[in-house]
């Protein structure tokens, strides 16, 4: 019953005039000012792509897709950025972490999908880093791969996603609006009780605390009751998922602000009284900022990496 409510919701929304967002409505969350757009994308450079996946009749049984994230236009494995990944609870098929918080960069897009097509799109992104031009003596790459399992909404077993899917949300992937809701990796993903998908949203700090800005984009796909702006929307509204296992969430940050490795750990998301149980809710976040760090040799990156060391304890003051 829930998954034919659901659906309905999905095929209704798909049908309707576009959603004004939450600020239109006249919500804020938060004292900060947002970006122009709302988005990710106001940190400037950073791109983001969808492909959706959708098929079956009369309704879909594949319901999922592939959204990625790319800090800046050049070729992120010979201009990386810095970078954190931080795993707030549980476990998940996140793949690429480990070298990402050894180094304290990113080389890869960042790329979010279905728990069962990890593989698929860890391989598909790899061969698309390796054919970048300046790459064809690389031996090594890192693709940075996260999930979430939309099996409610989506035949997972057939783990539809094809390297052509990759593709086709990577030569999408533009800076401006972008776009939300059931598209993508959120195509078929829950929340609250609701149909979940990909959202997004920025925020800007004063010109006295340094003007900088930090973006979110959310794949949602959990359980809890839905609060926002401290209001309980789920409870009044009586709509709530609290049984099992209750999802995951994976969120990507980016920024303009000077941070190091150390720092992006120290981003979060923020209250919605997502239920965040032990099973799976595999909260993923992953901190990125666009300032590039060029390529150097194996001799040079390991210098770099002993510099990036000696300064992250001793940086600034908190």
């Amino acid at each position: 019953m829930l998954l034919a409510l659901v659906l309905a919701e999905v095929v209704a929304a798909e049908a309707a005039l576009p959603r004004p967002r939450i600020r239109e409505w006249g919500v804020r969350v938060g004292i900060l000012e947002s970006g122009p757009l709302n988005s990710i994308t106001d940190v400037a450079g950073v791109r983001v792509g969808h492909a959706t996946v959708v098929r079956g009749e009369p309704l879909p049984s594949v319901n999922t897709g592939v959204t990625v994230v790319l800090p800046h236009a050049g070729n992120i494995f010979r201009e990386k950025v810095a970078a954190a990944v931080v795993v707030g609870n549980a476990f998940g098929k996140l793949a690429g972490a480990l070298q990402v918080n050894e180094l304290g960069e990113l080389e890869s897009p960042v790329v979010l999908t279905c728990t069962l097509c990890v593989g698929k799109a860890w391989d598909a992104t790899a061969a698309w880093l390796l054919s970048l031009p300046g790459n064809e003596e690389v031996r090594s790459v890192n693709p940075l791969i996260a999930e979430t399992n939309d099996g409610t909404l989506n035949d997972i077993r057939q783990r539809p996603i094809a390297a052509s899917d990759i593709l086709e949300a990577l030569r999408s992937a533009k800076e401006g609006p972008v776009e939300e809701g059931s598209v993508g990796a959120g195509r078929g993903t829950v929340a609250f009780g609701w149909k979940g998908g990909i959202g997004t949203s920025s925020r800007r700090l004063t010109k006295k605390l340094g003007g900088w800005t930090l973006g979110a984009l959310v794949q949602s796909n959990f359980g809890g009751i839905l609060t926002i702006a401290g209001a309980p929307v789920g409870l009044e509204l009586g709509r709530y998922f609290l049984e099992g296992e209750t999802g995951s969430i994976v969120v990507v940050i980016a920024t303009d602000a000077p941070l190091d490795h150390r720092e992006l750990e120290r981003c979060g998301p923020a209250r919605t009284a997502w239920g965040g149980s032990h099973g799976k809710c595999d909260d993923q976040w992953l901190r990125r900022l666009r300032d590039r760090l060029f390529h150097r040799s194996r001799l040079g990156a390991a210098a770099q990496r002993c510099a990036f060391t000696a300064l992250r304890g001793d940086r600034r003051s908190h």
